[in-house]
């Protein structure tokens, strides 16, 4: 693509690195078929192609967004879908990211969409608010049922997604060192994430367990805190900085300390954002060299599972198990064998379905921006997923877990859930009272 920037222009680091991206993209159209919006909408504005073209005029001529392109992209659910479609290397990540922070400074939301994004950026990276808003939001569901029809669409969507009753804060979740179990083989960083503590603290209890039960040590760094995904996706990049900065500086803690082999991150939509640290914090005299040592070291946990000895079933399993693979994991970080390899030796039968590569529908706080696209995809994904009359369904992210969970009666569960099962950990409560998952069952 031609593109028309002046050298004052291109002296700007963020302005130099669209400029290449835009360059990059050969208008072929590919990504058109494999974008969830273009799928559903048919708009050519609502496309990877339409959205570059559009954040193209914008930075080339030095313009505010306006409210054209701001709807446009405020649809894209940055799935990154077209991205591995992409012939020409694309990297949209960044560009619809750069646009993003460009918005943010140069085009005034109206009051109620300010105050909302506002809302979500303060509460969903601090765990402490986030339990209290979500325990608001339990207690008031008999007045808000009553009030459904009467109530704004987004605040509809915020509240639907609350769960009916909270878990306790786990331990596992605050700072501590678990050591391994056997032979010490490698010690690891794990991410416990903002959100996922609070809606499901089991899926961090179960990847400990099961890392330390293969001989891995495992420290909760203290410092530690939101990666920093939720507001750099809302384009603000002050905050999202910040977090990157804090994280990158506990961890650097136990780097130069008792070391670490890897910062292992069971929730793909965190694992993204930490691998582009690097990316994020490049023009930082302070900070490039670190965040890039950082990025270097993070690994997703299925991607760090399948480099360990001793992985075996230790328990019937053999139940059927649809995989729904997070567009984080298969487009972000490019992770798509691993999940279900790990599921396969662990004795399940696992099936995909139909359209995996579409998202469904969370893409972080999407769903609360965008109700109505966001349920559209859900409702596509869990018919493809009802399709396959599966016993349970896999995922490695929360965020799609608990979208998914909004729109089906099938159990959802966090792929090292069953694999901690499966070698001998308890039972996901998702899976609790199910025949199929009953240890006394015959056969």
């Amino acid at each position: 693509m031609q593109t028309n920037f002046s050298l004052v222009q291109l002296a700007d680091p963020n302005t130099r690195e669209a400029e290449k991206i835009l360059r990059a993209c050969v208008h072929c159209g590919f990504c058109t078929a494999t974008c969830p919006t273009y799928v559903l909408l048919g708009d050519e504005l609502d496309s990877p192609r339409g959205r570059i073209y559009q954040i193209k005029d914008m930075l080339e001529n030095n313009k505010p967004a306006g409210e054209k392109l701001v709807k446009h992209v405020d649809r894209c659910l940055s799935c990154l879908s077209c991205m591995t479609t992409c012939p020409s290397g694309v990297h949209y990540m960044h560009l619809v990211d750069h646009a993003r922070g460009y918005i943010e400074q140069t085009y005034t939301r109206r009051w109620g969409d300010r105050a909302l994004r506002r809302l979500l950026a303060l509460l969903l990276p601090r765990p402490g608010l986030f339990r209290l808003a979500l325990l608001a939001a339990v207690a008031s569901r008999p007045l808000t049922r009553r009030l459904d029809g009467l109530l704004p669409i987004r605040l509809r969507a915020m509240l639907a997604l609350a769960p009916r009753s909270l878990p306790a804060p786990s331990a596992v979740d605050r700072p501590h060192v678990q050591p391994a179990r056997g032979p010490h083989r490698q010690r690891v960083a794990l991410l416990t994430g903002c959100a996922q503590q609070v809606l499901a603290p089991e899926i961090n209890e179960a990847t400990e367990r099961l890392l330390t039960r293969l001989g891995v040590e495992v420290v909760v760094a203290s410092g530690v805190g939101c990666c920093g995904a939720l507001t750099h996706h809302m384009g603000r990049e002050g905050a999202a900085q910040a977090s990157a900065k804090a994280n990158v500086d506990a961890w650097m803690r136990e780097v130069e300390g008792a070391g670490l082999d890897a910062i292992v991150i069971n929730a793909s939509g965190c694992g993204t954002t930490v691998k582009d640290y690097g990316y994020m914090l490049r023009e930082d005299p302070v900070y490039s060299a670190k965040a890039a040592k950082i990025s270097a070291l993070t690994r997703d946990v299925s991607e760090f599972l399948v480099t360990l000895d001793g992985l075996a079933a230790r328990r019937a399993t053999g139940q059927k198990i649809a995989y729904h693979s997070a567009c984080s994991l298969q487009h972000g970080q490019q992770i798509k064998q691993p999940p279900k390899h790990l599921l396969q030796a662990m004795g399940f039968e696992v099936v995909e379905p139909l359209e995996g590569h579409l998202c469904c529908g969370s893409a972080g706080t999407y769903n609360i921006l965008q109700p109505e696209i966001a349920t559209r995809l859900r409702d596509r994904k869990v018919d493809n997923l009802e399709r396959l009359a599966p016993d349970a369904v896999a995922a490695g992210n929360i965020g799609c877990l608990t979208q998914i969970a909004t729109g089906t009666d099938l159990p959802l569960v966090h792929s090292v859930g069953l694999i901690d099962w499966a070698m001998g950990g308890p039972l996901p409560k998702q899976l609790e009272g199910l025949a199929r998952f009953d240890d006394r069952r015959g056969g």
